[in-house]
């Protein structure tokens, strides 16, 4: 089974780590072949989720929300050989609440039935936003 949403107790602690300042989403999405709704409509795992980038869209950039980087998967150097993505980002959000009020609207939270319909797994993984380090070993604090 993979993972599709947050669990209420990491939900918890995202709400609580409120600290001042955007935060950085990477995003790792693997599609169904087939998406799997509830009430039965056919539909690819791609189109699912692309019915959910375009219903969410509006609440994600009225909320301030912006796409920083994307990517195309290519190859596992390093990790397990049959993991693949077929969408890699990050998005910025202003702030914590905003992504909390992302999540809460009405719209959003419709259009999130066809995220759910569409993944067959994801990786959701917040980080403060540093400046850029001149090495891979510098960590800017």
């Amino acid at each position: 089974m993979g993972h599709i949403d947050p669990t209420k107790e990491i939900f918890a602690q995202f709400r609580e780590n409120d600290r001042p300042g955007p935060i950085h989403m990477l995003n790792l999405v693997r599609l169904r072949k087939e998406a799997a709704y509830p009430d039965g409509r056919k539909a690819s795992g791609a189109e699912a989720y692309a019915a959910y980038g375009r219903e969410s869209g509006p609440v994600f950039e009225r909320l301030g929300g912006r796409i920083v980087w994307q990517g195309r998967f290519e190859l596992m150097l390093i990790g397990p050989r049959e993991e693949r993505w077929d969408h890699c980002f990050i998005a910025e959000y202003p702030s914590v609440a905003a992504f909390v009020e992302m999540i809460r609207d009405p719209v959003y939270r419709e259009a999130v039935k066809h995220r759910q319909a569409g993944v067959e797994d994801s990786r959701l993984i917040r980080h403060a936003v540093l400046p850029v380090g001149k090495t891979f070993g510098e960590i800017p604090s």
